[in-house]
């Protein structure tokens, strides 16, 4: 169910307490009398969410998040911008297959210094396709200095198929040979031995009218959801962070692109963000039972997850909001629509509803400081209720001091 920020309810109440756990931190301030605010941004790939369906175009809103919270947990979907990306030191960049595992408890995170970056290129990309994505790796290492070690071709096309599910109205699809990259990265971890993996599938290049609506900032990413299908298949079976980047034929010069969409239209690939994502991103813990002696972040580290409305039927989403020890505070922003359908109302579990971002980054600044948000709005902090003890059976009010 969820709680709109207009008037103060006993669900909140829960958070207004801060945990004295000790964690590790993914920056590098110290806060010698508080520990670590930690805090997950989740906007869902392929679903049309009005902020971050497009091209980045959540980033504003983890850049403003990562100010006001000492660590943000938030994955590509989020932060990727194509030729586009902005680096944040306390932000940690965490494939989505990862953050539901993360969530369930099953894995933790660990933060690193840099990771050792390998590249499967897709067999089926054409070679002058190909030899830009080399010229963006050769760029990244000289230029930015990033950890990029190898990359291999993979044996076979991938053959990447997508489509919109015409229940969910979500983008999905899948690869042909997946095999062919479980083989790639296989070479890749154990003979380069890389601990990240950026993927270039080739995709089947759109017909204009496939496309128009999303570069007017519309409608569904068809590509994302097959994205994410690919990533999810590389982090299950190794473990290791990896991200996405399509390849295709430019499009034609359009007079009316959306700025949502204008990251992906300034270059040949969307290699950039990915790579630098990857350069930094947490290592995963799967034996969890680790993470407390060698101080990983866990889940139980975590105190805010921030969500679109309708888009709470998430496997991460779902075990944040069901977690029965140190549950986070779940706020749900109405903004952002997506097309699916999927409220906490019709899950059964309880969000703090906001009307928009802003509200979000205030809520949680508040929550940060063991500060009541509703304290902060007009007449919204009703008198003090009266609780009730039973003795031999019965209920008997008794009144509470107010120091």
């Amino acid at each position: 169910m969820a709680a709109a920020l207009m008037s103060p309810t006993p669900f909140f109440r829960r958070f207004l307490t801060q945990r004295s756990k000790p964690t590790i931190s993914c920056c590098s301030h110290s806060f010698k009398f508080k520990r670590q605010y930690t805090s997950v941004m989740i906007v869902p790939t392929g679903i049309g969410a009005a902020i971050g369906g497009y091209a980045g175009d959540a980033l504003p809103v983890a850049r403003a998040l990562s100010t006001v919270v000492d660590c943000l947990i938030t994955h590509p979907n989020v932060l990727n911008a194509a030729m586009l990306y902005w680096p944040m030191p306390n932000t940690l960049y965490v494939e989505g297959y990862a953050l539901d595992r993360f969530a369930e408890g099953l894995w933790a995170l660990q933060p690193v210094h840099q990771n050792r970056v390998g590249i499967v290129l897709d067999a089926g990309i054409e070679e002058d396709l190909r030899l830009r994505h080399l010229q963006v790796a050769d760029a990244a290492r000289a230029s930015l200095g990033l950890p990029i070690i190898e990359y291999i071709v993979t044996d076979t096309p991938l053959e990447v198929e997508k489509w919109i599910d015409p229940e969910t109205g979500k983008s999905t699809g899948r690869i042909r040979h997946p095999d062919s990259l479980i083989r790639a990265v296989w070479n890749l971890v154990n003979r380069s031995k890389v601990n990240a993996i950026a993927v270039v599938g080739r995709f089947p290049d759109d017909d204009t009218d496939d496309v128009d609506d999303y570069r007017l900032g519309m409608g569904v990413d068809l590509l994302a959801g097959v994205e994410a299908v690919i990533s999810h298949l590389v982090v299950k079976e190794f473990k290791i962070p990896c991200a996405h980047a399509p390849a295709m034929s430019p499009l034609t010069m359009s007079l009316s692109l959306s700025p949502k969409s204008a990251a992906e239209e300034i270059g040949y690939t969307f290699l950039p963000c990915v790579l630098a994502g990857l350069s930094n991103a947490p290592q995963y813990l799967v034996n969890s039972s680790e993470s407390t002696e060698r101080n990983f972040i866990s889940v139980s580290d975590v105190d805010s997850v921030i969500l679109p409305r309708d888009a709470c039927g998430g496997d991460g989403t779902l075990a944040f909001a069901r977690s029965e020890k140190n549950k986070p505070l779940m706020i749900t922003v109405e903004e952002n629509d997506t097309v699916l359908n999927d409220t906490a109302d019709k899950l059964g579990f309880e969000t703090l509803q906001v009307s928009n971002y802003w509200e979000a980054i205030g809520v949680v600044a508040s929550h940060k400081a063991g500060i009541n948000p509703f304290s902060l709005r007009r007449n919204k902090i009703p008198n003090i209720g009266c609780a009730s003890m039973h003795l031999n059976g019965h209920s008997i009010a008794r009144e509470r001091a107010i120091s």
